[in-house]
């Protein structure tokens, strides 16, 4: 795996790498976590959506909603997390790793390693034009 690790959803955190990415949960996200009873993945094989729920970690505080950042199709599920959430908390971003999908458009990669490499000049002048508006 690369060293390469995207915020995503405040809580999760993705690496695109060879045309799938990899989802997990980043340290910000354990901290608000509570004792971890369960984690529930998609099945292998399984056609997920970009943004919608699509699994679930049940804690103590409730269910915390899982989410992929593409369009695509589950490749890969952590077995070891399932069998072991507590992995989630001992290594993050190593082997508590949750879920891979393989995105169904690959433009779609590119945007989200656009959006890490800081190259969102259009995100900065739509912002502007709403502070704008808002003023007005």
């Amino acid at each position: 795996m690369k060293d390469e690790f995207i915020p995503f959803m405040v809580y999760e955190w993705l690496q695109v790498e060879d045309g799938s990415v990899t989802i997990g949960i980043s340290e910000e996200g354990l901290e608000e976590l509570a004792e971890v009873s369960a984690v529930n993945l998609p099945s292998e094989g399984e056609e997920i959506g970009a943004d919608e729920v699509c699994g679930e970690i049940e804690t103590e505080s409730g269910p915390l909603n899982l989410y992929s950042p593409v369009d695509g199709k589950v490749v890969e599920i952590n077995a070891a997390v399932v069998e072991n959430p507590q992995l989630i908390f001992e290594d993050p971003y190593g082997d508590g790793w949750l879920f891979r999908v393989e995105a169904k458009n690959a433009d779609d990669l590119d945007e989200l390693t656009d959006i890490d490499s800081g190259d969102d000049d259009d995100l900065d002048e739509d912002d502007e034009e709403t502070d704008e508006d808002e003023e007005r």
